[in-house]
């Protein structure tokens, strides 16, 4: 299966033939628009099968699946957490779509809302196959000493679940040594870093690739590259009711 995920920046109505190309299952999309509410009638054409989540209509969450994909939502209590869009995949796994904000917090900002999801749902997230993956705008070179929600602390309790990022699988490379970027702040090349991600069960990593899109092309859409991962569904998992 093949899973992307992409802060598209605004107006996906212009960029998702864009998308399409990178033929995915499922793509998790960060600030675009509502399809249900927009008025483009080829962006509702082409969201034929998707979840959506946001405060903002133009500018939320949104999980779009390939129409062969079972796609179902999870209700789970969110509180103040900001932003998170759990949903069913062919019945057989969790994914919970992300973008971690800032979200008025006084403490826990970006990474501490994933760590506070984590804690609020840990009997969930262990007790199925479960895929994370989003904008987490975090990297483990921004930890801090007396911070016991770091993006260090984050990593480490998805892997006492059983979930590594695809990635850094893939490359062979520990958290903080990436090369390849995933967002260009002010779309400036000299302000480049890795803070996109997708954690998925070891059991499926066997043999998994990951792909980053090229800055020379997908600046001029974006200021997220987006990642693309691929990851091996035990064969059960299609086997939809």
């Amino acid at each position: 299966m093949h899973i992307l995920t992409w802060n598209c920046n605004g107006a996906l109505r212009n960029k998702f033939d864009a998308l399409d190309a990178l033929k995915f299952d499922i793509a998790v999309i960060q600030e675009c628009e509502d399809p249900g509410r927009s008025t483009s009638a080829s962006y509702k054409a082409w969201a034929k099968n998707y979840l959506w989540a946001g405060k903002n209509k133009h500018k939320g969450l949104g999980v779009f699946a390939a129409p062969e994909v079972k796609l179902a939502p999870v209700d789970l209590d969110l509180g103040h957490l900001e932003s998170f869009l759990p949903c069913r995949i062919h019945d057989s796994f969790l994914l919970v779509a992300a973008w971690t904000r800032q979200a008025n917090s006084p403490t826990f900002q970006y990474i501490g809302q994933l760590w506070k999801f984590i804690q609020a749902h840990r009997a969930v997230l262990s007790a199925q196959p479960t895929v994370i993956a989003g904008d987490l705008n975090s990297n483990v070179r921004w930890d801090k000493w007396d911070r016991w929600w770091n993006h260090t602390d984050v990593v480490r309790e998805l892997a006492e679940m059983g979930l590594e990022s695809v990635y850094h699988r893939s490359r062979g490379i520990p958290q903080g040594s990436e090369q390849e970027p995933t967002f260009f702040l002010q779309r400036n090349p000299a302000k480049a870093y890795h803070i996109d991600y997708a954690f998925a069960p070891v059991a499926w990593l066997g043999d998994c690739s990951a792909w980053v899109g090229e800055s020379d092309k997908w600046l001029q859409w974006s200021d997220h590259m987006p990642l693309l991962v691929r990851v091996n569904l035990p064969d059960d998992a299609y086997n939809v009711p």
